[in-house]
């Protein structure tokens, strides 16, 4: 991989988690209520606040200590916890500083690092598959806050205006 294109894919993850995902995510917990935020459509269906401390967890675990180096403290079984109710300005913070300190990580690697190996939940990984893993899932997640975002409000987000005939976003980000 020649060092512009490790450069491009780092700057892109750094974009895609703090300038489109994050935003989006905002954006919902903006409409809300923390009552909405730990509703579950069934059992085995997460809540957005679930989701919200899965999405810092593993973001943390593959990005600010995969590829960052520090200590791995995820209890990804807590993420999930159905009796534990935290508020949704709480949950926003520790997903903004979380997503604040998987940029700083990623502003700091260079192209050369991304094909070092690290040990992340138990897999022997790239840097660069351990960046792609996390933009993934965080993109898939922020997919289902945003469909039980619309589910619970039935509100259209309005992430673009479409009426000068090309979509601009209408988010902060």
């Amino acid at each position: 991989m020649s060092g512009e294109t490790a450069r491009a894919f780092l700057e892109e993850a750094r974009r895609y988690l703090s300038e489109d995902y994050l935003p989006k995510i905002e954006r919902c917990l903006e409409r809300l209520t923390d009552e909405q935020v730990w509703w579950r459509a069934g059992e085995n269906i997460n809540s957005v606040g679930n989701l919200l401390l899965h999405l810092e967890g593993n973001l943390r675990q593959w990005v600010v200590c995969g590829a960052g180096g520090q200590s791995d403290l995820r209890r990804r079984d807590g993420e999930f916890d159905t009796g534990r109710r935290v508020p949704r300005e709480e949950l926003l913070t520790s997903l903004r500083a979380a997503v604040a300190d998987a940029d700083a990580v990623l502003a700091r690697l260079g192209p050369p690092t991304l094909l070092e190996r690290r040990r992340v939940q138990g897999l022997e990984v790239t840097l660069l598959a351990a960046i792609f893993h996390a933009v993934e899932h965080f993109s898939t997640h922020t997919g289902q806050i945003l469909l039980l975002t619309k589910m619970l409000t039935g509100e259209d987000l309005a992430f673009y205006d479409f009426s000068a005939g090309v979509p601009q976003r209408t988010w902060r980000g």
